[in-house]
């Protein structure tokens, strides 16, 4: 017999299940490491436990989601079952009313104020009546005039309140709009304060259907409450904290609008005074004598009321997010539990074990809001992981919040770089600020807890690594120039510095990440460069600039560069230096300052050394054709002009930028300036004749 499961919506996928599997799973005695031995040794070929490896994964995605359904269902059954809890407690609330208006009555009736008492009562109830259709009418009437859009009837609707309230975001808690509620015995009108105060209908909800959460007062946000609706969640805030309250009771008393049916407002009925003679008569003697100083109390009497209540307090406390208030009842409960009133408790195994459960709920909760306090912004998601995440740390679980801190951070980390790159803005700036703030941060969470530094510094390492990955594929790719590159790791070696302030150091670990990728990048810089040096032709002649302002602008770009060759300019135009020798001068300068920015790094100094040489003996080996009657002293003296000038400018440029000395340069400036002869002499024209 075989089960058939369609895995990932596909029927070509599909996958055939042997019920076998799922009984030798479902046994309470499986062994992982059994059921492996006799797989390998039922399996023929890797073909056969990749077929069986697809068998479990489907039968694990189907528990999956067997699991899920059953958890929703779960779920539904238990707010149902609250919803009733909840009835059933209104239901006993008017019941216990009841009872003292029956005794009150009795009472009246044997003291024979019965007559009167019945007629106030109903003055009195035909005039709140009264009262109650007028207000009812007047508001009925204020709607239908105020409210553009509502087409909904009101007649024998009961009016509650009415006000002004501010509608928050749910994730930062800016105001979005201004809202005007009107609020009825089975109705709650949501309507748009618009910029000439008019009301747009906007939405109705029956009161019977939504929840109110009151949200205590933040450091932003004040005077809020969060009402869930069959739309979603939704955050209103109050102008005052009385207006707040009394939102609260007035929606909680919509809820309850029939099982209540509008309870008179008034003082607490007190017993009878007959009552109270009667019921001293026939007191037993027993209990009006006073008890003996000897005789103990029960065990029972000894426990606190609020102690016998701290775990359902507690559970109210964290569904109204007072997350604190909660934390502060654990706290003193434990405390209570430790001293030497434990002994004089029978229930306290019972009462501290229902603590611990939860406390861990308590646990599940912050660290789920901390997990969710993700955001776009990163100094958003830190100012909103700042109370679930203090919480924890006084609760004592440093591990679990640093680790989850940590992954929120990780999140709103690449979020901005993938922005940053699509807005072409500077990433490196934006990475190494947004790392040390969250540094900062981090170490003022948990400044006593040196042990979750260790995490830090992993997770630095882990950011790190994904950073220079992604500068490696977006910025230092193949047939990046030499000068992009320079400034690509210029623009990243300085803000990286900024985290040596708070005691990380993490530019050697950078620089290591980006060695190989910095070095292939370098020597395809070098092929290229060497490839280009005496492809165009070359007359060997002095330059002419055609115009004395051609002259003027090369002769202010090369003093920029560090070098000047106003000796060797000649008449208005020229220069007595070829062509090809001027554009590598220029060339070789911004090369060299290039190398020097890449050379701070001590392990790319020999690769830079190396290009920097070879592409000068380049330059400096080109000869003119032998075809080609050229001046030999004016060839050699561009060479000398390489050798003494540009060579020593070069040498120099590199040690100011780098800070290094280029032993390459130095060694090769020596040896040329050795081999350096005389000029060879201009060879003449000999003629001969026959003629004596």
């Amino acid at each position: 017999m075989m089960q058939r499961f369609v895995v990932n919506g596909s029927a070509s996928a599909a996958v055939y299940i042997p019920i076998r599997i799922m009984k030798e799973f479902d046994d309470f005695n499986f062994s992982v490491e059994k059921y492996t031995k006799d797989l390998t040794r039922e399996c023929v070929g890797g073909s056969d436990l990749q077929q069986r490896k697809k068998e479990i994964e489907a039968y694990n995605e189907t528990t999956a989601a067997t699991l899920k359904q059953t958890c929703k269902k779960n779920y539904m059954e238990f707010i149902q079952t609250a919803k009733e809890i909840s009835h059933l407690e209104s239901e006993m609330y008017q019941l216990s009313h009841i009872l003292i208006e029956q005794r009150n009555i009795l009472a009246t009736m044997t003291d024979g104020k019965t007559s009167s008492h019945l007629k106030a009562e109903s003055l009195e109830a035909e005039s709140t009546t009264a009262t109650e259709d007028l207000e009812n009418s007047h508001a009925t009437r204020a709607v239908k005039e105020m409210v553009q859009g509502f087409n909904g009837n009101l007649e024998g609707k009961t009016f509650l309140n009415e006000g002004a309230l501010i509608e928050l975001d749910s994730n930062d808690y800016r105001p979005i709009q201004r809202v005007f509620f009107f609020l009825f015995n089975d109705v709650l009108i949501v309507c748009k304060v618009k910029h000439d105060k008019r009301l747009d209908f906007l939405t109705e909800y029956d009161p019977k259907k939504i929840a109110v959460i009151n949200i205590k007062d933040l450091d932003g946000v004040k005077n809020a409450i969060n009402i869930i609706t069959p739309d979603g969640s939704k955050i209103y805030q109050s102008i005052t904290a009385a207006g707040k309250t009394e939102w609260i009771e007035k929606l909680e008393e919509a809820f309850r609008f029939d099982q209540q049916k509008k309870p008179k407002k008034g003082q607490a009925p007190q017993p009878p005074t007959r009552a109270k003679q009667q019921s001293k008569a026939t007191t037993p003697e027993k209990e009006t004598t006073p008890q003996s100083p000897g005789e103990p109390k029960s065990l029972e009497d000894e426990t606190p009321e609020w102690l016998s209540t701290a775990s359902e307090e507690i559970q109210t406390l964290v569904a109204q997010r007072h997350f604190e208030d909660a934390q502060e009842l654990i706290k003193r409960t434990q405390e209570f539990l430790r001293n030497e009133n434990r002994k004089k408790l029978p229930l306290a195994d019972a009462i501290e074990t229902k603590v611990k459960q939860q406390e861990l709920k308590l646990i599940n909760v912050l660290l789920k809001e901390l997990s969710n306090s993700h955001n776009r912004n990163l100094q958003i998601a830190l100012r909103a992981a700042k109370r679930p995440l203090k919480i924890l740390v006084e609760m004592g679980r440093y591990r679990q919040a640093s680790a989850t801190l940590l992954k929120v951070c990780a999140v709103s980390l690449r979020v901005a770089q993938r922005e940053a790159r699509r807005n072409n803005a500077d990433i490196s700036e934006l990475f190494f600020c947004d790392l040390t703030q969250v540094a900062c941060d981090f170490l003022t969470a948990f400044e006593k807890q040196p042990a979750c530094v260790s995490a830090l510094v992993v997770w630095c390492n882990a950011e790190l690594q994904y950073f220079a990955s992604q500068l490696i594929k977006h910025y230092l790719t193949k047939g990046t120039s030499l000068e992009s590159v320079a400034k690509c790791v210029e623009r990243v070696r300085k803000p990286s510095t900024k985290l040596t302030e708070i005691g990380l150091d993490i530019s050697y670990h950078l620089e290591g990440l980006l060695r190989t990728t910095l070095e292939s990048l370098i020597e395809e810089s070098k092929e290229r460069l060497l490839d280009s040096v005496g492809r165009t032709e070359e007359s060997w002649q002095p330059y002419n600039l055609q115009t004395k302002s051609n002259l003027k602008r090369l002769l202010l770009e090369l003093d920029v560069l560090g070098i000047d060759v106003r000796a060797q300019a000649t008449g208005d135009t020229w220069i007595n230096l070829t062509q090809s020798t001027v554009v590598f001068i220029r060339h070789f300068l911004q090369l060299t300052e290039y190398c020097g920015c890449l050379a701070k790094c001590e392990t790319l100094l020999q690769s830079l050394e190396l290009l920097l040489k070879e592409l000068f003996i380049a330059q400096h080996t080109l000869k003119p054709p032998s075809d080609m009657a050229v001046d030999p002293n004016f060839v050699m003296k561009n060479k000398i002009f390489l050798v003494d000038n540009l060579l020593p400018i070069a040498i120099d440029k590199f040690r100011q930028i780098s800070g290094r000395q280029c032993e390459g340069l130095r060694e090769l400036h020596t040896k040329m300036s050795r081999q350096q002869g005389a000029p060879v002499p201009r060879q003449r024209s000999v003629y001969t004749t026959d003629v004596f």
